[in-house]
């Protein structure tokens, strides 16, 4: 068994478009050049959970209409495109579990860990970890890889799934040294 890096909603919407957190640029760099890569040198599977909604789904009477299925800016910003042999999955709900078949494809993997990654910390990667957490995967978190839009959404986030979901929190350095030494 192992780990899955779950990367949620690094989309052009969400960070440069219709609802942009200007805080996802703190965490672009550290997913780019540290965790995604040493995740793919450790053959650790990197899976997209992306945002990709529809005219009918309900979210967008709170949010209006962003990463609208098939468009722009539903697609993950240049600096972290996903490579060939990531896996991708769209989603309609701040859940990336739900109504998509990712527990299914993570269990053929043998992935027992998530690590959550991406925005935000108090909305998509709180009800993933969630899901994640009721399916019995352990839940880890590295504080330099999430975001939100705010300290204090940030911080009520990672205290939440530190408490409620028994998350670990880490950061990418820590993780990578734990991939390196597990070998």
């Amino acid at each position: 068994m192992g780990d899955a890096v779950i990367v949620l909603d690094m989309l052009n919407d969400f960070v440069t478009g219709e609802i942009a957190a200007d805080r996802a640029e703190n965490i672009i760099p550290t997913l780019r050049d540290e965790l995604l890569p040493a995740a793919r040198e450790h053959g650790v599977p990197i899976v997209y959970a992306n945002d990709a909604h529809r005219p009918e789904d309900f979210e967008l009477e709170v949010w209006g209409e962003h990463a609208m299925r098939g468009t722009e800016g539903a697609e993950v910003i240049d600096d972290l495109e996903p490579e060939a042999d990531d896996h991708v999955f769209e989603k309609r709900f701040y859940d990336a579990f739900f109504e998509t078949g990712l527990d299914q494809h993570l269990r053929s993997l043998g992935v027992d860990r998530l690590v959550m990654t991406g925005l935000h910390t108090n909305m998509c990667v709180r009800h993933t970890s969630a899901t994640g957490f009721f399916n019995g995967y352990e839940i880890v978190v590295p504080e330099d890889c999430v975001d939100a839009f705010t300290e204090e959404d940030h911080q009520d986030g990672l205290d939440y799934l530190e408490r409620v979901y028994n998350a670990e929190r880490t950061t990418a350095s820590e993780l990578i040294e734990e991939w390196e030494t597990s070998e």
